[in-house]
């Protein structure tokens, strides 16, 4: 059996046509299979839809009870039957409850691996390498110039910088799945235990974080102090909110934003940020290509990012690759300056 036999790139995405299931679709779908909860892997209206209980309690914080005919959870290391394919789910690293999945037919073994990240986080489960014949690979930092460093010490920087401005407040852009909830508990890691604020827009899925066990401190809404009460003061929002009448609420608001798109300078200045702190959810060159070695895998597709760079490194190091082409990833967040302030914004 070739790889194309058990998953097959279509318009609706990867599509499994032993199991009879598409894999993070890009449209509705009779069965879906979604490895994590931002809204360019997990959308609403599918029939079926098996995650972690994690990715599929985020779907019903975002979408409603009703953001699919019916669900199924499961469990890292559970493997379930699909008509002709075996499915067991992995970590990825990415965010809570984020997974690669593993698809197995006539002794073949196909893993896509969503979005990953390969570097600690205290906020999800830690990256687990899956041998394969076949890995499928993002690319959303796949070139060279994309290696993001330490985030401690991207932290150190923020809080020299509170330190250094007690009169005025830190904002910092974060995107409200994940990467928020990281930069929080990275925050706390270094010993700030002040009070972190929030933009109401994060409010539920920080609060879902921590009623999964993950200890962020304390955290506030923004909109529940007064103006002068925020100086010195650190408050995490959607990047979007950096740019509107929201942010006036603070005193001489210095702006951050927590992204792996802060290596590139030009990225900054377009959002006009101050103090850019480079802190990715995804992996960068190294860790993509790194991953890739360490799979096994003698074929790679590559898809939403930088595709070309990571095919040309995999055909270089004597593996056969192709980009998939598929129109509608690209982190939701990442990309696009983040659409749950569109779906939940709080009001100036």
């Amino acid at each position: 059996m070739r790889p194309e036999d058990i998953l097959l790139p279509t318009p609706a995405g990867v599509c499994c046509k032993p199991g009879g299931f598409h894999i993070d679709p890009t449209r509705p779908v009779d069965k879906a299979v979604i490895t994590h909860g931002h809204s360019d892997h997990a959308r609403a209206g599918h029939g079926a839809v098996l995650a972690t209980q994690e990715t599929l309690d985020l779907m019903r914080l975002r979408y409603g009870e009703s953001f699919a005919g019916s669900t199924q959870a499961i469990h890292y290391g559970e493997s379930v039957s699909l008509g002709g394919a075996r499915v067991t789910f992995h970590p990825a690293g990415h965010v809570l409850g984020s997974a690669q999945i593993a698809v197995e037919a006539d002794g073949l073994r196909i893993v896509a691996s969503g979005d990953y990240k390969d570097v600690a986080d205290p906020t999800c489960a830690p990256f687990e390498l899956v041998a394969c014949d076949v890995f499928i690979t993002e690319a959303t930092f796949g070139l060279p110039v994309f290696r993001h460093g330490d985030p401690d010490a991207e932290i150190a920087k923020l809080l020299h910088s509170v330190a250094l401005f007690p009169e005025r407040a830190h904002l910092v852009g974060a995107y409200s799945l994940g990467k928020a909830q990281r930069v929080i508990a990275l925050i706390r890691k270094a010993g700030y235990d002040q009070p972190i604020y929030l933009h109401g827009a994060m409010e539920k899925i920080t609060r879902y974080y921590q009623q999964r066990g993950i200890d962020l401190g304390r955290v506030e809404l923004a909109r529940g102090s007064k103006k002068a009460e925020l100086a010195g003061t650190i408050t995490l929002c959607p990047p979007s909110a950096l740019k509107e009448v929201w942010s006036r609420r603070f005193p001489d608001p210095l702006t951050c934003f927590a992204s792996g798109w802060m290596r590139v300078r030009a990225r900054a200045r377009q959002h006009l940020v101050e103090l850019p702190l480079v802190i990715s959810d995804h992996a960068d060159w190294d860790g993509l290509t790194a991953t890739i070695a360490a799979t096994g895998a003698s074929d790679v597709w590559v898809t939403h990012g930088q595709e070309d760079a990571l095919v040309h490194w995999s055909v270089t190091h004597g593996l056969q690759a192709r980009p998939l082409d598929i129109v509608g990833y690209g982190d939701e967040d990442e990309a696009t300056g983040e659409g749950e302030s569109r779906n939940s914004a709080e009001a100036p």
